[in-house]
């Protein structure tokens, strides 16, 4: 059994395709790595040079992708939630809903973008 597997045991089936799906999309883009970090439940991803980027949260009736720079991220399509968070936003899908590929995929590209930009990087 691997970590992936180890971390969605104890949730719901459901949970576990949809979980899959957007760690398997994720892992698909160039450059992005993840780790699953046991303490926080979670699965974390890397950029190679813009660090962290996002995590995806299982819980039991949904999962949750937390973007570390999320307040700075433009979201046309309305995707992301957590105004009242002071740094990150998260977008949050429940069994049945389709992944929003290209909306994650844009996203994730701006996050990167934003990280590996030479202000963000002094500011750290």
């Amino acid at each position: 059994m691997d970590d992936l597997d180890r971390l969605l045991q104890p949730l719901p089936e459901k949970i576990g395709g949809l979980c899959r799906s957007v760690v398997s999309q994720l892992a698909a883009m160039p450059d992005l790595s993840g780790t699953v970090k046991f303490g926080w439940r979670s699965i974390n991803f890397r950029h190679a040079r813009a660090g962290l980027i996002c995590a995806v949260f299982p819980h039991e009736d949904r999962v949750a992708i937390y973007f570390e720079q999320g307040r700075l991220l433009e979201d046309p399509e309305g995707l992301l939630e957590g105004d009242h968070l002071k740094k990150g936003r998260f977008m949050r899908l429940c069994p049945g809903d389709a992944v929003p590929e290209a909306g994650l995929a844009m996203l994730v590209g701006e996050a990167i973008a934003l990280s590996s930009g030479p202000d963000l990087r002094r500011s750290r």
